[in-house]
């Protein structure tokens, strides 16, 4: 038997993995309730529970939302990994942390000297993150297929584009599909696309 592991993004939960499980009616679903929120412990985290399935299952089926396709693929995973389902996944955190810094008219020296500014949109700006980002370039080989709406406001066309290009993954594009993919005509959308995806 195969397994499904979701990993949810940010301020989502495990508990979202149930309705996959419709979807993959022959596999068990499971998602992971990750305790962090850093590339370097969160890909840990993730890379300990698939240990654990791939001796349990044929194979591990991944679909990761948003950061938490960003965290798995700081995992160390890819070899463990039978097919992963992006849903719109965060593929240039440099660029993403560096347009947070814009917003907030903070510079690179500023954030090297105080380590972690607070922004008013609720995300902290951190040196050691960008730094390890910059460090730590995605490395990913997994057959891969890509969901994104063309009203992500946090990944760029071109961005999400030139890595499904350079990953040989299979991109999908939702005109006036958002990051957070929510409502009816979004899901019945998901839900399309993997169907036809398996």
């Amino acid at each position: 038997m195969n397994v499904i592991l979701y990993i949810h993004g940010k301020g989502g939960n495990a508990k979202e993995n149930e309705h996959y499980k419709k979807l993959f009616p022959n596999c068990e679903v499971i998602g992971l309730d990750y305790q962090t929120f850093s590339p370097w412990e969160t890909g840990k985290e993730i890379h300990i529970a698939v240990e654990e399935l791939k001796d349990k299952y044929d194979d591990v089926i991944l679909i990761a939302n948003s950061i938490g396709a960003f965290f798995s693929m700081h995992a160390g995973i890819g070899d463990m990994i039978h097919k992963a389902y992006f849903i719109s996944p965060i593929v240039d955190m440099e660029r993403l942390i560096t347009d947070m810094m814009k917003w907030t008219h903070v510079t690179e020296q500023e954030l090297e000297s105080k380590g972690v500014i607070h922004t008013d949109f609720g995300e902290d700006l951190s040196w050691q993150y960008l730094s390890y980002v910059r460090s730590h370039p995605i490395e990913w080989r997994v057959p891969t297929q890509i969901l994104y709406g063309s009203k992500d406001h946090l990944t760029s066309l071109e961005a999400i584009t030139d890595f499904a290009n350079k990953h040989q993954a299979n991109l999908t594009v939702m005109e006036g599909g958002e990051h957070w993919f929510h409502t009816e005509e979004q899901m019945v959308f998901l839900d399309k696309w993997i169907k036809e995806s398996r």
